[in-house]
């Protein structure tokens, strides 16, 4: 038989060289050539994965959330409409080469709800104004000084403006409502004061800027307005009363997890375990809860909301509604640690606090359909008189649970310790004591997760009574109603009682 390595050795690689030659390459060689063919195959290989990846991952964000795809189109038209100014002549001739800030207005201002690029658009042009006029004054202070101190003059109210501009943005009013203009003051004041020091007419290029960006910020309010608005108002409500939901998952997924007998299956198992993750995304939407109220406030009046609508009242739900899902994390943190309480313990508990878990999440369901509906619920109460009487029957329950003198102890004959001694018969003991503590930490946990849900009931009835919502009892009172024409062709009054009582 021929060995490998003679078969190796008497293989010849030929490569075709640019000077039309033929170069034989060593068997070391073609290994080398080899392995460096492979590493690029992979490399071109990982680079096309990435790019389908990338593009799956696009169309995905796309089908679950088409309104980011209508906004995409929006900013497109919006773009493509300043754009005439430049490719019409009459239109250029009248702007000129100050055309091209329309164009940047449209990047800079046109957001994603109508709230923020009505927010973008007002502080760019008050902060825009304000500035001009200023440049102006002071362009015409320093001029009137002389050649001389000009530049003096100029160069110290652009200290002194910007600074004072720069720390209004510390304030927290100011910060929260016209931080965008005040950059925006900072940036076009100094540009009139640094430009009016060489620029002849100033104040026609101040017009003509002005009058630019205001084209591009109408094109923008008028485009994100009438073209399929997203109003920051309704995504603001919508937030609220999804995250009301899925902290009542969470609970629900939580009794699931805890209190299900040994021995019993969870069928929708992987399902409870992604209802009980949904108190997470309460946690981590302060900030967006924050932008969207801010941004509301400068939206008109659209749907169900009006001009004055308390958008402020939903931060304090949100906030409610954080506490509250801090305990349910604890909780979680507790159903995820490796002791695991033993039946004995746990038996006695499990009907009581299933029954306190979905009562309390029954209350947060409600909270939900109430915001959503805008609309008093007429359950609301004696949800809220279920969920107390579910936590004085855990409270009952917890006063008669298993003492230490009930603690199951190992038998001695059979459980014999090594030495004899009593330190390691004291072992299970300890370890059962630690398990009563770790149930009844959570069984407290349940009981103030109720009252802090009664301090969300009360952050939404607040914003019932403020945004003067609708009853639901007005329309199931309104019972009598009136058929002019009846069988015999004579009037008469029909009665319906349909108002049923929970």
């Amino acid at each position: 038989m021929v060995k490998e390595n003679e078969v190796l050795a008497s293989l010849e690689w030929r490569v075709n060289m640019p000077s039309g030659s033929l170069r034989i390459l060593a068997p070391e060689e073609s290994r080398q050539t080899c392995r460096f063919i492979s590493k690029l195959q992979s490399l071109v290989m990982g680079i096309v994965l990435n790019i389908r990846e990338f593009f799956e991952k696009a169309w995905t964000l796309a089908v679950n959330e088409p309104k980011k795809v209508v906004h995409c189109l929006k900013v497109g038209l919006a773009l493509s409409l300043v754009s005439v100014f430049y490719y019409m002549r009459p239109l250029y001739d009248g702007f000129g080469g100050n055309a091209m800030w329309a164009v940047m207005t449209v990047v800079v201002v046109f957001e994603y709800t109508v709230g923020s690029t009505l927010y973008k658009c007002v502080n760019r042009a008050i902060g825009t104004c304000l500035a001009g006029s200023l440049g102006l004054g002071v362009h015409w202070v320093a001029s009137q000084s002389g050649d001389r101190v000009e530049p003096f003059i100029l160069q110290a109210s652009v200290f002194l403006l910007a600074a004072a501009a720069t720390f209004s943005r510390f304030i927290p009013t100011i910060k929260a409502r016209f931080d965008y203009g005040a950059m925006i003051f900072i940036l076009t004041f100094s540009l009139v004061s640094v430009s009016g020091y060489r620029v002849d007419k100033l104040v026609e290029l101040a017009h003509e800027r002005v009058s630019t960006i205001a084209i591009g910020a109408s094109i923008c309010i008028l485009i994100t307005v009438i073209l399929s608005p997203v109003w920051a108002g309704t995504e603001l409500h919508h937030l609220i009363s999804t995250n009301l939901e899925k902290l009542a998952d969470s609970l629900e997924g939580y009794a699931a997890e805890n209190f299900r007998v040994d021995g019993s299956t969870n069928v929708h198992q992987k399902d409870s375990s992604m209802k009980l993750q949904g108190y997470k995304c309460v946690l981590n939407s302060k900030a967006a809860e924050e932008s969207m109220a801010n941004f509301a406030r400068w939206e008109p009046a659209h749907g169900k909301f009006n001009f004055r609508h308390p958008w402020k009242q939903y931060l304090k739900i949100g906030a409610s509604m954080r506490s509250c899902a801090y305990c349910i994390e604890t909780l979680h943190g507790g159903l995820n640690s490796n002791t695991e309480t033993p039946e004995f313990l746990k038996k006695p508990l499990n009907d009581v606090c299933m029954r306190l878990s979905t009562s309390s999440s029954k209350v947060l369901k409600e909270l939900s359909s109430m915001i959503k509906t805008m609309k008093n619920s007429t359950k609301l109460d004696i949800l809220v008189d279920e969920m107390n009487s579910s936590v004085e029957g855990l409270q009952n329950t917890l006063k008669t649970f298993p003492s230490c003198q009930h603690i199951p102890t190992p038998d001695p004959a059979t459980e014999e310790a090594p030495g004899g001694t009593e330190e390691a018969s004291l072992k299970p003991t300890a370890l059962s004591l630690m398990e009563i503590v770790q149930m009844a930490t959570l069984t407290s946990l349940l009981v103030e997760i109720a009252s802090r849900i009664e301090a969300i009931v009360e952050e939404v009835k607040e914003l019932a009574t403020q945004a003067e919502f609708r009853d639901e009892s007005s329309k199931k009172s309104k019972q009598t109603q009136t058929n002019p024409i009846g069988n015999d062709g004579n009037e008469h009054e029909v009665t319906m009682t349909t108002l049923q009582k929970v």
